[in-house]
């Protein structure tokens, strides 16, 4: 299967994994909503909605920049309108968007608690509950969000019980809309990386450098190779990027490390 003509609203999609995802998706023909908050570019951070959406199309698919703070309900629901206004519909939904802090209780402002609550669970909730009435009417219809397996293992809690709290929601999300709507057709998935990645998120781990991780492409192709699966019955997996290529046929990783002499880290809720 392809993903050619099909529609994606990918959210944080102004950069690392969330832009490898629509630039693989890009090569396809697919049609992209660029749903983020980054509209101006920012000197620490690389990247915009309107620089993503050109790298879309410049890959052969149709960006559609929409800047959307998902926190926000009424954003949302006016960004999917839009999508649906421009494309006609939608097929798929990645959560991809994620708030990180990791430290421990005592030194976490309730403010960043409150921002990583609302953005990883709320808000892949949120943007599902807004897209879900277009993925109902779609041909082949796909959540996929960015999160770990369910685990209750203390080593993962106690370094950082608020980011923990924070993407194990995004995991009993899935959990939640797999049981619901995966007897109605809709995949609902969730992936997560072996390694760590290549991204901006990797500057917030101490100790670790970017040879460490593989680049996000190694998840835009491992999520290529979900959304192009048969939707019905196939739902609440927790997938690993490298599991989900070696199924794919693809058993040679080597190409996807930023340094091949690199010692390779775990990612989080993994080792």
């Amino acid at each position: 299967m392809s993903l050619a003509n099909k529609t994606l609203f990918i959210t944080g999609a102004s950069r690392g994994i969330g832009l490898a995802i629509a630039l693989r998706a890009a090569r396809d023909g697919a049609n992209v909503v660029i749903a983020a908050k980054s509209d101006v570019p920012n000197p620490k951070l690389p990247g915009t909605i309107h620089s993503a959406a050109d790298a879309v199309t410049a890959a052969g698919g149709r960006g559609l920049a929409l800047k959307c703070d998902i926190r926000e309900e009424d954003q949302v629901h006016a960004a999917v309108a839009a999508a649906v206004d421009a494309f006609g519909g939608i097929d798929i939904l990645v959560n991809n968007a994620s708030a990180i802090w990791l430290r421990g209780a005592l030194d976490t402002p309730m403010k960043r608690f409150d921002l990583m609550q609302q953005v990883n669970a709320r808000g892949s909730f949120l943007c599902a509950q807004a897209c879900l009435p277009h993925l109902l009417k779609a041909a082949n219809p796909h959540i996929l969000t960015l999160c770990p397996p369910p685990s209750l293992d203390p080593k993962w809690w106690a370094p950082h019980t608020g980011y923990t709290l924070a993407k194990m929601g995004m995991s009993f999300v899935t959990l939640g809309l797999a049981g619901e709507f995966g007897p109605q057709g809709v995949a609902v998935n969730a992936l997560w990386p072996r390694t760590l990645i290549a991204t901006d998120a990797l500057n917030m781990i101490p100790g670790v450098s970017a040879g460490n991780g593989r680049k996000p492409e190694i998840m835009g192709d491992a999520a290529h190779a979900v959304l192009t699966r048969e939707a019905a019955g196939f739902h609440g997996r927790f997938l690993i990027d490298d599991e989900v290529l070696a199924e794919a046929g693809v058993t040679d990783l080597s190409g996807y490390a930023v340094d091949p002499q690199g010692q390779l880290l775990p990612d989080l809720f993994l080792a």
